[in-house]
Formats: C-alpha cells, sequence, structure tokens
C-alpha cells in the first residue's frame, strides 16, 4: 500500500473539521502533534494542548492510566499538524484507543491560520 493509500483508508474513518468549523465544537480538545520548532515559529491555536506524537496514544487513551486529564471517551478529540496529513493517521490511531469521535483539522495549522483565524505567539511546553 503506498502512503498516499493509507492517508485514503485513514481519512474514510474521519469526519474531518474545517478551519471556521473549529470554534463552533462543543466539549471538544484540540491537539497540536506539530514540532516545538514549528509552534515557536508559527504559534498554537489557543486553547490547543501539544502532545508528543511518540506519546499520543497513552496520553489520550480514555481509560490509560498515563492519559491528560479533561476529556472522555466522548469527546470531540481534534488533531492537527502542518498541514493536515499527519494528523489524520493520528486521528485514526486515537480512534482506535477509544475515541471515536477523534478526526483532525482539514489544512492543519497553516490552513487555520491561513483562514485569517486567531492564533496566540509562542510555543507552549508539549506534554511528554
Amino acid at each position: 500500500m503506498s502512503a498516499e493509500e493509507f492517508l485514503e483508508e485513514a481519512r474514510r474513518t474521519l469526519s474531518r473539521v474545517e478551519p471556521h468549523e473549529l470554534a463552533g465544537l462543543e466539549d471538544v480538545l484540540v491537539v497540536d502533534i506539530r514540532p516545538h520548532h514549528n509552534r515557536a515559529e508559527e504559534g498554537e491555536i489557543p486553547g490547543s494542548i501539544p502532545v508528543e506524537r511518540i506519546v499520543l496514544e497513552w496520553r489520550l487513551d480514555p481509560g490509560g492510566e498515563h492519559r491528560i486529564p479533561g476529556f472522555t471517551a466522548d469527546t470531540t478529540v481534534v488533531v492537527l499538524c502542518n498541514e493536515g496529513y499527519a494528523s489524520s493517521l493520528a486521528a485514526r490511531d486515537l480512534q482506535r484507543v477509544g475515541l471515536p469521535k477523534a478526526t483532525d483539522l482539514v489544512g492543519g495549522f497553516r490552513g487555520y491560520a491561513e483562514a485569517g483565524l486567531p492564533v496566540r505567539q509562542g510555543a507552549t511546553q508539549a506534554v511528554t
């Protein structure tokens, strides 16, 4: 299977969120998996939580002992990366660990910022 086919397969399970739809979602956890240097240079979505990709499934397993607080298995989790590719794969993996409403942001952070939506400068320390 090619990388494009792998991505297409992952996206079949997602109800992807357009940037302008994000603010209207209720009971949502926005998770930023971009590297620190991207967040430092470009900023972050206000209210988002940066989580290192390497620990994502452990920190967002709704029944796991290493989970971060503030969400349940019923929470909509919107994952974002730079442009909306790696986030699709990550969201699919979160569905597999018990978050059926996990999805990602179309266009990633860059699509969000290009739409003129609010951005906070700097980089928050990521959950590791």
